[in-house]
């Protein structure tokens, strides 16, 4: 018995520190490796001469850079509150109601997290150019919001499932409308999955690539495609740079989510 359960237990499975060492200094370690030569004094990447802030301060003065990083943020966030608003729609829709078909809408709705992003991206391509439609921030944001969507989708979903169904009711036996019950019950108790899938959308559209490349247009150069104009002439201190920033970005924005959804849980 005693031989059983500790063969059974993780902890005592051979390799297995070695392998998670391995695995975390495989993700962890290039990131590392970015922000402390983004403080390198010499613009050879590959050797380390002295601290330096000066590839920050060239970054943060590098106009094109600002007009890039602006642009990120208006369409990460107009798409962010745009595919969070239309997924508390759907979740809520979803959880409260029962009709046919409701698991393939279910699953159509997350579809997207299982296919190439480079599909939806040419489909996107391909239905504006269709319409005429000029390519530029429109295009993008519009594209950003349906494929942000899921990822807010399913925290806000997530939330849902875990809440009491029976505290509308109640307020219902106390004479709320369904108006007054969801902004006063369901809303306040739903605010931490859709700050989680407000933060996520925002991440998701701020960090992506593929679909701002194919559907992006004149004056809707993002943080990601400025990067990538600049890695294909050489990687330089100024691209780490750029590229740590936008890492605290991300952290702080995924510290806040936390530290606002525990303190909601908590009162």
């Amino acid at each position: 018995m005693r031989r059983t359960k500790a063969s059974g237990d993780a902890k005592h499975w051979p390799g297995l520190a070695f392998g998670a060492v391995v695995f975390f200094a495989y993700v962890y370690l290039p990131i590392l490796i970015l922000v402390a030569l983004s403080f390198n004094e010499n613009r050879t990447v590959t050797m380390w001469t002295g601290f330096s802030l000066k590839w920050y301060a060239e970054a943060l003065a590098n106009q094109a850079m600002l007009n890039a990083a602006w642009n990120s943020l208006v369409i990460a966030s107009v798409a962010a509150v745009c595919s969070t608003f239309l997924a508390t729609l759907c979740a809520v829709r979803m959880a409260r109601d029962t009709f046919a078909g409701k698991t393939a809408v279910n699953a159509l709705v997350a579809l997207p997290l299982a296919v190439p992003e480079i599909v939806p991206a040419v489909a996107t391509l391909m239905f504006f150019a269709t319409l005429g439609v000029t390519f530029g921030l429109g295009t993008v944001i519009v594209a950003h919001t349906v494929f942000c969507l899921p990822f807010a989708y399913l925290p806000i979903r997530a939330r849902l499932e875990g809440m009491d169904a029976r505290l509308p009711e109640a307020a219902a036996d106390l004479y709320a409308n369904p108006r007054r019950a969801f902004f006063h019950v369901t809303l306040p108790l739903l605010m931490p999955g859709i700050l989680s899938g407000l933060v996520l959308a925002f991440i998701i559209s701020l960090d992506d690539f593929i679909t701002t490349f194919f559907v992006g247009g004149a004056g809707s150069t993002t943080l990601p495609l400025y990067i990538f104009g600049l890695v294909r002439i050489g990687v330089t201190p100024q691209v780490n740079a750029i590229s740590s920033l936008m890492l605290v970005l991300s952290l702080a924005l995924v510290s806040l989510s936390l530290f606002l959804s525990r303190s909601r849980d908590g009162n």
